[in-house]
């Protein structure tokens, strides 16, 4: 399938409860303008016939709409350099579907010899710098095409860190020539976490770096230092994280935007009402700067 651009509107992060419903089978009257999907749940299925249900399903909604595939598993900054099983199996899989972005995280997760479940952050240093750059020029070499790092959500900092991770993610898009898939509600985590200024954070991004944003719920842990945010997706979209977007999209205009939810997943009414409020900050920001 050809590649495609992903419209400046609101989708939804795909997942099998709501196939039906994408597809109209359900009789709902409201559709995302796009889908996210994350590729390992549809790896290592090309022993079955067509691949099994879940690639009929995922077929059939690749043929209506825009899909981005957010990878979770390439390990960009491990010390041993990216996955190349995973690789693999996401350029097949890009070969298949042709989707209109890729992409991954500024994190690390694994090593020569175990996979973590987690998104562990990296050092903003020089040398990661170039390492990371490195392995972003590789995936992109591979799949022939700029993929899009996701900026992370982060319990701690490294006492060592040589740069702040706006001017991290700055150099990066430069030297790698990569994108910036911007995850408002990891800005709203991050900064309750380490201390620092969410619209501060929002202020310096440059839009013209950004190809995706995101947007989901997270928990509060109380601790006798004060709250932890966990960025567990398992709810609804919190009021900061929708001040932070419309502060964004205001100075940007509109783009890509992905409800995320990936814990607790809600009816598909309960991602319409996200999707559309999305949208609506979208068509106000394009209002104002008409009138």
């Amino acid at each position: 399938m050809p590649e495609s651009s992903l419209p400046p509107a609101a989708g939804i992060g795909l997942k099998a409860l709501h196939y039906r419903d994408v597809l109209g089978e359900r009789g709902d009257l409201v559709f995302p303008a796009w889908v996210e999907v994350h590729p390992q749940n549809y790896f290592g299925m090309d022993g079955q016939p067509g691949g099994g249900p879940v690639h009929r399903w995922l077929g059939a909604i690749a043929e209506i709409y825009p899909m981005s595939f957010h990878s979770v598993g390439l390990s960009l900054g491990s010390a041993d350099g990216l996955d190349e099983a995973e690789l693999e199996q996401l350029a097949l899989l890009c070969d298949r579907y042709g989707p209109a972005m890729v992409s991954d995280h500024l994190s690390w997760s694994g090593n020569a010899h175990d996979k973590y479940p987690d998104l562990l952050p990296v050092p903003y240093s020089a040398a990661m710098l170039e390492h990371f750059a490195d392995q972003i020029g590789r995936v992109q070499d591979r799949l022939k095409r700029r993929i899009l790092i996701e900026n992370p959500s982060r319990f701690l900092a490294y006492a060592a860190d040589e740069m702040d991770e706006i001017g991290f993610i700055h150099a990066l898009c430069q030297q790698a020539g990569c994108g910036l898939l911007f995850d408002i509600n990891n800005v709203e985590v991050s900064c309750v976490n380490l201390g620092l200024c969410a619209e501060d954070y929002v202020d310096a991004v440059d839009p013209a770096i950004v190809g995706e944003i995101h947007l989901a719920g997270h928990s509060t842990e109380d601790h006798p230092d004060g709250p932890l945010k966990v960025d567990d997706h398992g709810s609804a979209v919190g009021e900061l994280c929708w001040q932070l977007y419309h502060r964004f999209i205001a100075r940007a205009g509109p783009l890509p935007t992905l409800i995320e939810w990936d814990t607790d997943i809600p009816d598909y009414p309960v991602l319409v009402a996200e999707m559309g409020r999305a949208d609506r900050i979208m068509v106000d920001a394009v209002d104002s700067r008409h009138a």
